[in-house]
């Protein structure tokens, strides 16, 4: 059978492979491999030759119905304490358990801790994965692992080895790629700053992240120039427009200059579109649910990206940092870390329920790692990226369960290890991405989406 791992298809073959995007069901546009054979068997393809049906059978082979439209990424930057959280250990020393206790869930057999009694009141709607487990533990070189699927190729820690367009692109930036747009808003958008590593890599300007640069938790929060200039009129912006369509049209702008028109482009659209504003306007939200996200700002982005997938958005990627927790860590992760953790996701996937939309959006909770099970003389825990939770909610996704286990002392899985490959390959293909699509940078290197990995059977 011929693969398409290095196959390029044109987009009208979009409705052929996809079908139609929305969740659920059996695609009507979608053929499998014994409808494709028999439709060229019976002669209503006329003229179709055997290349062209053995093409045919490759996409009908590969091609998924995707469960969701959109993913909400929460990413918990500095490597959240999971065996405070959601892998207790409550038989362990002290130096390991530490102070908190586990407590119940709605799921029967599930045990989250005390401070997650939120997100425990839930469980029935998300799964908890117990055996992520990598071997990088930066922050810079694991948050590039964990959001791209590549090992870093950095010197020193910040010069990079090869030019910025052999850069491997974030997964934001690949569901940029893949989906497009959908709807008012741009398909790949950032908050309350950029992610590490969230950037789109040799894929170009075209897929970067629009990134909100201003705290939604803020009393004035507003988005930076998404307002036009009232002191220019509609006819005096077009004529600009126009001015500048004529120049560029006279030479085609090619590197910085056509990044900066990717940017100028996609900046325009935004101003001119009263549906984008609206969706940004998290003003207009009732107070009694604002609350239940929390004033915080992983609790108030949590809400906006709702908003924004809502408006038809692909990717939000939530950046919340102050997880680096070396010392003195209990104090910090009772009354701020773990609570705004807890409030945000279990409030995000309350509402995506109750508005029929969680099936339909993919909502991960992780960080680039966890700490260590041995807490240290400092009273904090170290980075620990052989074994971490991570949490799933809907799009398509099994929900009540924990798959995976962790030693004794959650220090590393005893059952197999879910790598970073697994976790993105699975994202994709839950998104309707197929993982094994090979685009070549600049310099003609293939590049898979996703670089081995499976399935994460037991989640979908």
């Amino acid at each position: 059978m011929i693969s398409n791992k290095q196959i390029q298809f044109p987009s009208w073959y979009d409705g052929l492979r996809y079908g139609n995007r929305s969740s659920g069901g059996q695609s009507g546009g979608s053929l499998n491999r014994r409808q494709s054979l028999q439709i060229g068997a019976s002669g209503f393809l006329g003229g179709m030759t055997l290349p062209s049906l053995l093409q045919m059978e490759a996409l009908a082979g590969t091609g998924n119905t995707p469960a969701a439209k959109s993913c909400i990424f929460l990413y918990l930057q500095g490597g959240p304490s999971t065996i405070d959280m959601w892998d207790m250990k409550p038989d362990a020393p002290a130096e390991i358990r530490g102070p908190y206790k586990p407590i119940a869930t709605n799921v029967p057999g599930t045990f989250v801790g005390e401070h997650c009694f939120r997100c425990a009141k839930v469980a029935d709607k998300y799964t908890i994965l117990r055996s992520h487990s990598h071997n990088d533990g930066g922050h810079t070189t694991g948050s590039h692992y964990v959001l791209t699927g590549y090992r870093p190729n950095f010197a020193d820690g910040a010069n990079t080895r090869v030019p910025v367009n052999e850069l491997f692109p974030s997964c934001g930036s690949i569901v940029s790629r893949e989906l497009g747009v959908r709807g008012s808003v741009p398909p790949y958008i950032n908050m309350p700053h950029p992610l590490t590593a969230g950037g789109p890599g040799f894929y170009g300007a075209e897929h970067a992240p629009f990134v909100i640069e201003s705290d939604p938790v803020q009393p004035d929060f507003e988005v930076q120039d998404l307002r036009p200039d009232e002191r220019l009129g509609n006819a005096r912006l077009d004529r600009r427009q126009r001015v500048l369509q004529s120049i560029e049209g006279a030479r085609t702008p090619t590197g910085r200059a056509a990044t900066m028109a990717t940017y100028y482009e996609k900046a325009r659209e935004l101003v001119n579109s009263p549906a984008a504003r609206k969706a940004f306007d998290l003003k207009s939200e009732p107070e009694s649910l604002r609350a239940a996200y929390g004033y915080t700002s992983l609790g108030q982005c949590a809400l906006l990206g709702r908003r924004l997938v809502e408006a038809g958005c692909r990717f939000v990627g939530v950046d919340h940092g102050s997880w680096d927790t070396h010392f003195s860590c209990f104090p910090s992760l009772e009354k701020d870390l773990i609570p705004h953790a807890d409030q945000a996701f279990s409030a995000l996937v309350t509402d995506l329920h109750d508005r029929g939309l969680l099936d339909s959006t993919l909502v991960v909770m992780m960080g680039e790692m966890g700490r260590t099970p041995r807490i240290n003389n400092q009273a904090g825990r170290d980075h620990w990226s052989q074994a971490q939770s991570v949490l799933f909610a809907g799009g398509g996704i099994k929900p009540g369960q924990v798959i995976g286990a962790t030693d004794k002392h959650a220090a590393a899985p005893i059952t197999e290890p879910i790598g970073v490959a697994d976790i993105l390959r699975t994202l994709f293909h839950q998104l309707g991405i197929d993982s094994d699509r090979t685009y070549y940078t600049p310099l003609g290197r293939p590049v898979p989406i996703v670089s081995g990995g499976k399935l994460i059977s037991e989640l979908i």
